[in-house]
């Protein structure tokens, strides 16, 4: 508990850097953990940095198809956590998260991926009924299932809160941040999927981070 609230307030404060740096810069920030490495070239020691990564990953999709990392290696993509029957956030993120996929429908260079935190009751079928009835027509927008150690275990790499509470209504509680990452598996920026000031900062910073690969 306290470490995925440690992280959510973590992705909070890096939030509010990537978008004040977004407006003096170009370019996006890296966030999360970086490491010093040491190697040698050509005879020279050389220090690089390890930045903080989404790790490998493979869970079933709302056709019953199981996806990897590699589907979204050729671009961008935005990724949350959510549940199907949410009572709270989920309805307004995920209304807003339309709004950016409709902009960039059929742009090839952006795709999206939804992790159900829900995994009893999300099954392939519940979310493809769910990825329809949002308005979502290809295959650009994923909807994902998988075990709780698969699905709990990626949110803390994407450093967002996710966890089973029965005392709440809909029987889980999460955050609602939408995450910006590269083609490296980097996330770029952290954005609050309930605001709308938020998602146009989501807007202006993916088009920022689009420029990188022209």
């Amino acid at each position: 508990m306290r470490k995925s609230l440690f992280l959510l307030v973590g992705v909070c404060v890096l939030a509010y850097v990537a978008g004040c740096n977004s407006k003096t810069s170009k370019t996006l920030p890296i966030l999360g953990s970086r490491d010093p490495i040491t190697k040698v070239v050509d005879g020279k020691t050389i220090t690089d940095t390890l930045y903080h990564s989404i790790p490998d990953f493979q869970l079933l999709n709302q056709d019953s198809v199981l996806i990897t990392n590699e589907l979204f290696s050729k671009g961008v993509y935005i990724a949350n956590f959510f549940f199907t029957h949410c009572p709270s956030i989920c309805p307004t993120m995920q209304r807003n998260l339309l709004k950016v996929y409709e902009k960039y429908k059929g742009d090839e260079r952006v795709k999206f991926l939804s992790h159900s935190i829900d995994f009893r009751h999300d099954s392939p079928s519940v979310l493809k009924s769910y990825a329809e009835k949002l308005g979502v027509t290809n295959d650009q927008w994923q909807f994902v299932t998988g075990s709780k150690a698969a699905v709990y275990g990626l949110s803390d790499s994407y450093m967002v809160y996710t966890k089973e509470d029965s005392n709440i209504p809909g029987g889980y509680d999460h955050s609602g941040y939408l995450l910006l990452i590269d083609s490296n598996r980097h996330i770029r920026g952290a954005y609050d999927g309930t605001n709308d000031e938020q998602i146009q900062l989501l807007l202006d910073e993916l088009a920022i981070l689009l420029k990188e690969y022209e």
